[in-house]
């Protein structure tokens, strides 16, 4: 292995390491030292079941995203929040005008971390499920035609290639 692969698998390990510290702290709030041990027990759990599958071995699932992660965060809550009023109005109409199908998505991107992050990307937005993600193509059941015909559309795709384009 490389020192710069080397340095690479380092920086994954203490990046993960930070990420599941801060989020058992922001998302438990209690700062008692038994939970504060118990907390670090399980990231490190977490830390030793990750380290045995591997995921430290493969540059496949590194992280390539700079700041543009951030603009497609903003542009992804944007959709959530458009995509919750849309099914908002189509349940609580009287005639509840739903027409539930099912879709295929080819994702351009043929890296896996890409076409996990479309998967989840459209299972948040509300309307939409992600039922199977295999080699490359994604199964997705909307409530209506429209929201099918606005994933097929394929901004959410073009969006989630072009994190890992620059």
């Amino acid at each position: 292995m490389s020192s710069k692969a080397l340095r690479s698998r380092q920086a994954r390990i203490l990046i993960l390491m930070i990420l599941l510290a801060i989020a058992w702290l922001v998302w438990s709030g209690l700062f008692k030292p038994l939970l504060l041990a118990l907390g670090a027990l399980s990231c490190l759990l977490t830390f030793f079941v990750v380290r045995r599958m591997g995921y430290f071995d493969d540059d496949i699932f590194a992280p390539r995203f700079g700041l543009s992660l951030f603009g497609y965060w903003l542009w992804l809550g944007r959709e959530i929040i458009r995509s919750s009023i849309e099914v908002a109005w189509v349940v609580l109409h009287p005639k509840l005008p739903i027409s539930p199908c099912e879709i295929e998505i080819k994702a351009t991107s043929q890296n896996p971390l890409d076409q996990v992050i479309l998967g989840n990307s459209i299972t948040l937005t509300p309307g939409t499920l992600a039922l199977d993600l295999h080699q490359g193509v994604i199964r997705v059941h909307t409530l209506t035609e429209a929201g099918a015909k606005q994933l097929l559309e394929g901004e959410m795709d073009r969006r989630v290639s072009a994190l890992s384009s620059r």
